[in-house]
């Protein structure tokens, strides 16, 4: 089953813990970094589009990529009640962005990269970004900081709401800096009865030297890592750690 296929539909549900606001003031705060003005964003792997729908009625014009029809879906029935200008949702992969011109700024939020397993699919991600944030513009995103994610290893997390019962289960490997999610998904149906799902998703951990490393050779700069929604240098407490950079003119 392809990923987030099951979970798409209990995702916000499951989600109600995130924190977009506070997360989408940070985003806003970065934004004040770029040379340039920031109205057209980028939200790339943008989900159901939540941080797409907080943005857009903030003012800003969002483009909404992700790679799961099932996810887009449930973005585009939530953006139908927005104010402001409409956003626009691509279907693409990461590495696979393409778009019919440039973004002022664009993000990446909860630990979206962490999903390419693969360093060079990172890599032409962040080539195919600099192709579209215009000269000036910001590149905000996040990913899981180290001790997070060895502390999810052997882990399982229970998480039952009304109409809906999830079993999370997580290894991680040093060796590999692998992380593989495995995901039961209890779904009440309309006649009573419960549906079990399942499925697999698989993250990987990046230090903020390759990250950067990778971004400089992309042609960004001006690369600054932060903790979990704090502007200071990241800590061993931060479970995300955000990194925002320009890209060079």
């Amino acid at each position: 089953m392809e990923s987030y296929s099951a979970l798409a539909a209990a995702y916000d549900e499951l989600t109600q813990d995130v924190g977009y606001e506070k997360r989408a003031d940070f985003v806003e705060k970065l934004f004040l970094r770029s040379r340039i003005p920031v109205h057209t964003v980028l939200d790339l792997a943008c989900g159901t589009g939540t941080m797409t729908a907080l943005l857009t009625e903030r003012g800003y014009e969002l483009i909404g990529v992700d790679g799961s029809e099932d996810m887009l879906l449930a973005a585009r029935e939530k953006a139908q009640s927005l104010a402001g200008v409409p956003p626009l949702f691509l279907h693409q992969s990461m590495p696979e962005l393409d778009l019919y011109g440039t973004v002022d700024a664009a993000i990446c939020c909860l630990d979206s990269l962490n999903y390419l397993t693969d360093p060079r699919d990172v890599r032409e991600t962040i080539r195919r970004l600099h192709l579209f944030i215009a000269p000036g513009g910001a590149f905000v995103f996040d990913v899981h900081a180290l001790g997070k994610l060895e502390a999810m290893d052997a882990q399982v997390w229970l998480d039952e709401r009304e109409d809906v019962y999830c079993v999370w289960r997580t290894e991680y490997s040093r060796r590999s800096r692998l992380l593989d999610y495995y995901v039961d998904i209890f779904s009440l149906r309309a006649d009573g009865a419960w549906e079990r799902s399942f499925e697999e998703h698989h993250q990987r951990y990046y230090s903020i030297e390759e990250l950067s490393e990778w971004l400089t050779a992309a042609g960004f700069g001006d690369i600054r890592a932060y903790g979990d929604c704090r502007r200071r240098v990241p800590n061993s407490s931060d479970g995300r750690i955000y990194i925002s950079c320009i890209r060079k003119e």
